[in-house]
């Protein structure tokens, strides 16, 4: 029999094939010119011998075959058609029609029976109905399989509904999501519910740069970093904006050795992908389904909208900026050094814009971008971001991307333009020799290069894991030689009427309190 493939190149030909089989030579040449000249490709033979042969090397639509003739008559090349390819109908033609012959016809497959004389008209009309059958029967064929896949779908649902327990869980999940007050709750309460109503044992939630849709994991129940055969996973899950199930390790995906199933479920805000939830069964009896990816897209779902009213009903900008002060405060809690140095950076950046006569809503953006510019280092490994000792080259590349890696999750939210820039640009050098776009002079907006010289205060200011606080005179002495070259003199003078200031006044306070 012919295969699904075959049928399919079949129904797609350019020209419909027929195959005219009798011996009169004249009835072949006079039909075969006809059909020709109405657009067929048309083989001839003499008998049912003669057909058989070709079509092994042949392909045809449709067979038009006189009953009597020599070798092998119409009624015995029908039947061996219809063994070699049951797609293929056969119209036989007869001079001599009776009970007998109609009736055999019928056994043996032939689709229309004409009775000679017949003329070219009557052909062509059985003909071309008995193709438009061929090619309704090959498109059921064709589609067989998606019907199959549609009735498949059909039954998981009927399933799904015959199933009370499941409604149960649907109204946990909107009654859970209806009742929390923050963004950064309803992300804690992801992870929470999905290692409740699946049987995964660990779960993790990635957010995503808009730049280049990279994930960086900022909630987990596991004590070790994500495998990266799992990110690769989320970023798949990620790109395609489809939820993904590994139901069943079986070698199909690379996953590490002891997760026996896995799902990753992407969640939207506003059209967007803002994060992926990943949830994995390590070892045991349990394992992932199309039901717990069904509940985790739910969930997903629940949740994006719960943050979307959050910013309706309360205020958007306040959700959001929680969440990911709430990255900094992680990304903050892994050195001690820098405890509190975004706050730190933020003040004295909120005084040099004093100074420097910024408009309140300048000073705005600056309350908002300080405390977020070193957010990007959630991505920095920690035996790098921590090293005692110099970075390497390599070393030093990661840490340098971490203002890009910032941005880019600011801007995944879509609100934020110009405190996405400061976070880019804030290691940006008035010479152009910073990073990461190279930007020099005025092309750096004001408030990256009022931050950066904020930064670089509290940075000398602090003891770091590499190294102790510097003094006061090295500190305005590595200032004021940056000037021009690193920062901005501009915001350098600024800065230093400031300390002047603080400094005169407290020395008035000491004086103040000695006297």
């Amino acid at each position: 029999m012919t295969s699904t493939a075959d049928f399919k190149a079949s129904a797609l030909h350019e020209k419909p094939t027929i195959l005219i089989v009798d011996d009169e030579p004249s009835l072949r040449e006079v039909a075969g010119e006809y059909f020709q000249a109405k657009g067929y490709e048309v083989f001839t033979a003499a008998d049912g011998l003669e057909a058989l042969s070709l079509l092994e090397s042949q392909k045809v639509d449709c067979c038009l075959s006189d009953i009597d003739m020599p070798r092998m008559d119409g009624l015995q090349l029908a039947e061996r058609i219809r063994q070699l390819d049951g797609s293929i109908p056969v119209v036989i033609m007869t001079g001599y029609p009776s009970l007998e012959n109609t009736i055999s016809t019928l056994k043996n497959g032939v689709v229309d029976f004409l009775v000679k004389p017949v003329n070219l008209k009557q052909m062509e009309l059985s003909v071309r109905r008995v193709m438009r059958e061929r090619d309704l029967f090959l498109r059921n064929l064709l589609l067989a399989k998606e019907v199959e896949g549609k009735r498949r779908l059909e039954r998981i649902n009927r399933e799904l509904e015959r199933k009370v327990e499941e409604l149960h869980t649907i109204n946990r999940i909107m009654n859970d999501f209806a009742g929390a007050g923050t963004s950064d709750e309803v992300l804690q309460r992801i992870i929470a519910l999905s290692m409740e109503i699946t049987p995964a044992t660990e779960s993790r939630f990635f957010v995503l740069t808009s730049e280049n849709m990279q994930p960086f994991e900022i909630l987990s129940t596991a004590a070790a970093a994500a495998d990266p055969a799992i990110i690769h996973l989320v970023e798949d899950a990620a790109r395609d904006e489809l939820p993904l199930l590994v139901a069943e390790k079986g070698g199909v995906k690379a996953l590490p050795p002891d997760v026996v199933s896995f799902a990753a479920v992407p969640m939207k805000i506003r059209g967007k992908v803002f994060g992926v939830l990943a949830t994995a069964v390590r070892s045991g009896d349990g394992k992932l389904d199309e039901r717990d990816l069904y509940y985790l897209s739910f969930m997903n779902q629940s949740a994006g909208r719960a943050v979307e009213n959050l910013a309706l009903y309360e205020n958007i900008y306040e959700n959001l900026f929680s969440t990911l002060f709430a990255f900094v405060r992680a990304v903050e809690a892994r050195d001690s050094y820098t405890q509190q140095h975004s706050n730190r950076v933020t003040e004295m950046a909120l005084k040099i814009s004093r100074v420097m006569g910024c408009s309140n809503e300048e000073r705005d953006i600056l309350r908002f971008a300080g405390p977020l510019h070193d957010i990007g280092k959630i991505g920095i490994p920690d035996d790098i971001l921590l090293k005692p000792g110099p970075l390497g080259k390599a070393e030093f590349e990661r840490i340098k991307a971490h203002p890009v890696i910032g941005a880019g999750i600011i801007g995944q939210l879509g609100l934020w333009e110009r405190e996405q820039q400061i976070v880019r640009w804030h290691h940006e050098r008035y010479d152009g020799n910073g990073y990461p776009d190279g930007l020099a002079g005025e092309e750096i907006p004001l408030l990256a290069r009022i931050l950066a010289v904020a930064d670089a205060f509290d940075a000398m200011s602090s003891n770091r894991v590499y190294r102790e606080a510097m003094d006061e005179a090295q500190i305005l002495a590595s200032l004021k030689n940056g000037a021009g070259s690193q920062f901005d003199p501009a915001v350098v003078e600024a800065f230093l009427t400031i300390y002047a200031e603080e400094q005169a006044q407290g020395r008035r306070q000491t004086a103040t309190a000695d006297g």
